[in-house]
Parts: C-alpha cells; sequence; structure tokens
C-alpha cells in the first residue's frame, strides 16, 4: 500500500469484538495502526459507527462473530469500507463445539461486505491465543478451519487474505491479567501484523 495523493483515502473497517473496541484496562491496536500508516504516508479512514471521529469501528466487548453476523452488514451498506480487518473468535465456549456456527457466521459477514462493495478486501485474521483454559481451547482448530475458509472464498478479485494474529503471539507475555486482552505489546504485535498484510496491498479500484 502505497500514498497516492490523487485519490480518497482508503476506507478501513475494523470488525470483531472488545479486542478491536478496545477498553480502559487493557491496549487496542488501532491506535497503534494509524500511526504506523501515518508514518508510511498512507492516505486512509478508519470508518465505522462506533469510536472517536478518526478511529471509527465495528467492535463490540462481549460479542461473539455470530452477534457480528447479524449487526455490522447494516453499519457496512452506511459507511462502506475498502479493506475490512476481521478479528472475531472469542467469547464462545469450547463445550459449545462453537466452530461449525462461528465459520458460518463469518462466511455471511464476508457475503454482505461483499454484496455493498463487490471490490472488498477482507483481512482475516487468525485470532489472537488466550490463557483463559479451557474456555478458549478452541482457538487453534479455529484457526486452521479459518485458513480453509479463506482459502475457499478467496478470489483474485474478491481477496480474503489470511493474516496470523496467533503467530508470535504468546498470552503468557502479550496479554493482561485476565490471560485474553492485549497489553501495550501484545497490540504492538497485532498493528504490526495487520500492517505487515496492509503494505501489500494497491490502492483499491474506484
Amino acid at each position: 500500500m502505497a500514498a497516492d495523493p490523487a485519490s480518497a483515502p482508503v476506507r478501513i473497517m475494523s470488525v470483531g469484538d472488545s479486542i478491536t473496541e478496545g477498553g480502559s484496562s487493557f491496549s487496542n491496536y488501532r491506535p497503534l495502526l494509524a500511526e504506523i500508516l501515518r508514518a508510511a504516508g498512507v492516505a486512509f479512514e478508519f470508518v465505522g459507527t462506533r469510536g472517536t471521529a478518526d478511529l471509527r469501528h465495528e467492535g463490540y466487548g462481549g460479542k461473539n462473530v455470530e452477534f457480528l453476523a447479524a449487526q455490522v452488514p447494516a453499519h457496512f451498506a452506511t459507511n462502506p469500507a475498502d479493506i475490512v480487518l476481521l478479528h472475531a473468535g472469542h467469547n464462545h465456549f469450547a463445550e459449545e463445539k462453537p466452530i461449525p456456527g462461528m465459520l458460518t457466521a463469518t462466511e455471511r459477514l464476508i457475503t454482505a461486505c461483499r454484496a455493498t462493495n463487490p471490490k472488498v478486501i477482507i483481512l482475516l485474521a487468525q485470532v489472537i491465543p488466550a490463557g483463559k483454559l479451557p474456555k478458549y481451547s478452541y482457538i487453534p482448530e479455529l484457526n486452521a478451519t479459518l485458513a480453509r475458509l479463506a482459502a475457499k472464498l478467496h478470489t483474485p478479485a474478491q481477496p480474503v487474505i489470511i493474516v496470523d494474529q496467533a503467530a508470535g503471539f504468546d498470552w503468557h507475555t502479550d496479554t493482561i491479567a485476565d490471560l485474553v486482552h492485549p497489553n501495550s505489546a501484545g497490540a504492538a504485535k497485532m498493528a504490526q501484523r495487520w500492517f505487515e498484510s496492509l503494505k501489500t496491498l494497491p490502492f483499491p479500484p474506484r
């Protein structure tokens, strides 16, 4: 991704749960990613219905991907983005055996975004691991299936690009005391990993 003064800013929508929304007790990748993008000279705009004017988003603390699939499409329709950063895999229990339903909801959300903007680029995260176990013991399997879902949905005209947020993220050192939400080191890792994928993209055609 390179700056092009002749074009409008790239519109980026961050979608997810509290890890996307942020909170007073833990760190969040969005401000850090914004700093990285500005330093790289990228013209961008975060869009969504939540957050501050320069850091809009579609992050909902405590909500799962099924909620996002029901809630976000209408907001995307009124705030269409060129790029979606989707990090959604928490807020279930392993005992629910939630993965099939999560995959269905993830695909439904991507399909809805494409209906509004057929050229949208989806960066689909393999989610960060958590030390809150056994609740989140399903995450490694979820991440493997998300990679397969991305491969299934991806086309050159409608990219779905997997972003491995789990790689290099250590819940022992990168989360706060709850062993789920990122501390400053974890949020910095997430921001950098998003940027590594974003910088490979051209400006989306308009």
